[in-house]
């Protein structure tokens, strides 16, 4: 029989091995979380296709007021100016406003008819 140290107990002490509970746990997160992306990201996409939208519409609806503003005012110098420099200057400018604007409405109907061809990777037209 194997004689015991004075200073031990006959029980063996258990020690709680902390990072397989981890490992563990962190697995079951990982797996259900595999489990649950698919769901969500159908509705996510569906979301932020939406808000993508709603922004893009409020940028057209502030971009045509400030357009029509600024252009306004282009127009009034141009009109009532007496100085030659004024009135080169304002037409530069309405015709910058005018780009710009039709940049924007133009990425709208880029949005709006073309890329439904292009949906799922493939031409469909």
């Amino acid at each position: 029989m194997k004689q015991l140290p004075a200073n031990s107990s006959p029980e063996k002490k258990r020690t709680v091995c902390y990072g397989k509970y981890l490992y563990a746990a962190f697995l079951l997160f990982t797996l259900i979380a595999a489990n649950v992306q698919p769901v969500l990201a159908s509705n996510m996409w569906d979301k932020a296709n939406e808000i993508m939208k709603d922004v893009y519409n409020q940028i057209v609806l502030i971009s045509t007021i400030a357009a029509v503003v600024t252009a306004s005012v282009a127009l009034l110098l141009m009109n009532f100016s007496k100085s030659g420099k004024t009135v080169d200057e304002s037409r530069a400018w309405l015709k910058r406003i005018i780009i710009t604007w039709a940049i924007l409405n133009g990425l709208g109907f880029i949005m709006a008819y073309i890329t439904p061809f292009f949906a799922g990777g493939t031409y469909s037209g």
